[in-house]
């Protein structure tokens, strides 16, 4: 596993460009992004699923793959908010496409899963970020645990793909794995500088904690046709991809070089 020493860390906590804003201004600019990324998905599901239905989805899977690489890259490399935000959008806006897809085959917006599915993840994400709040010391034991536990489950979907394979219990893991991280990366948001990068970059690690939970209660949740499955997983894949290859993990691994 790829992590800075603790010096690395420690100096890391204490660099930073720009203006510094106050913790309330902070946080508030934390939930408003994770909200319209959030709200963006819910329109691009609400109006553009039929026009990413109709895209070439090897064309579609290449060019969500390529927008991420880029987008992660530019909101955890850079220091200017604006070229964080573009790369934060980046990741949201073809997240959200291969969503609306999953969501299609789960019945629509409107079918009871997916609102059950929204329910759980929505009270999950407030439980977690209350326990951020409440257990600091024990979120901050959780990282390297959880990364390993990710590269595990890449793992095992891979293998799972590959071979044609289904268990709902890589589906429980999963769901586990990115509840503890929604709280992990709360509690990491909070040690960094207080500046607006600082708060997209935080956005986006909480925000694909957020979907790959959404993803992994809709698996646990549904009852697919084959083919249904099929296309479920494959797009799922490529949004755990970028759920398990944290941004904050690529700073670091950069930072080491």
């Amino acid at each position: 596993m790829m992590s800075l020493s603790k010096e690395r860390k420690e100096r890391r906590l204490q660099s930073y460009d720009g203006m510094t804003m106050t913790r309330r201004g902070y946080n508030a600019a934390l939930c408003g992004l994770l909200l319209y990324g959030i709200v963006a998905n819910f329109i691009i599901c609400k109006y553009f699923t039929d026009a990413v239905e109709a895209l070439n989805p090897t064309a579609f899977l290449i060019g969500y793959l390529v927008c991420a690489i880029i987008g992660c890259l530019m909101s955890g490399l850079s220091h200017n908010p604006v070229i964080s935000f573009i790369g934060y959008n980046l990741v949201v806006l073809p997240c959200g496409m291969s969503i609306s897809i999953a969501i299609e085959a789960y019945g629509g917006l409107d079918s009871e899963i997916i609102v059950e599915a929204f329910m759980i993840t929505l009270c999950i994400t407030a439980a977690m970020t209350l326990f951020a709040i409440i257990c600091p010391q024990f979120c901050s034991k959780l990282g390297g645990i959880l990364f390993a536990s990710l590269i595990g489950l890449i793992l095992a979907r891979l293998v799972m793909l590959i071979f044609g394979m289904y268990s709902i219990a890589a589906a429980w893991i999963g769901a586990v794995i990115f509840s503890l991280y929604i709280a992990y990366d709360v509690w990491r948001s909070q040690r960094y500088p207080l500046t607006l990068d600082n708060a997209i970059d935080s956005a986006l690690d909480i925000y694909l904690d957020i979907i790959n939970l959404f993803l992994e209660l809709l698996e646990i949740l549904g009852r697919y046709k084959d083919d249904d499955l099929f296309i479920c997983s494959r797009l799922k894949a490529g949004c755990l991809f970028f759920g398990h290859i944290k941004i904050r993990h690529i700073k670091n691994v950069i930072n080491n070089i």
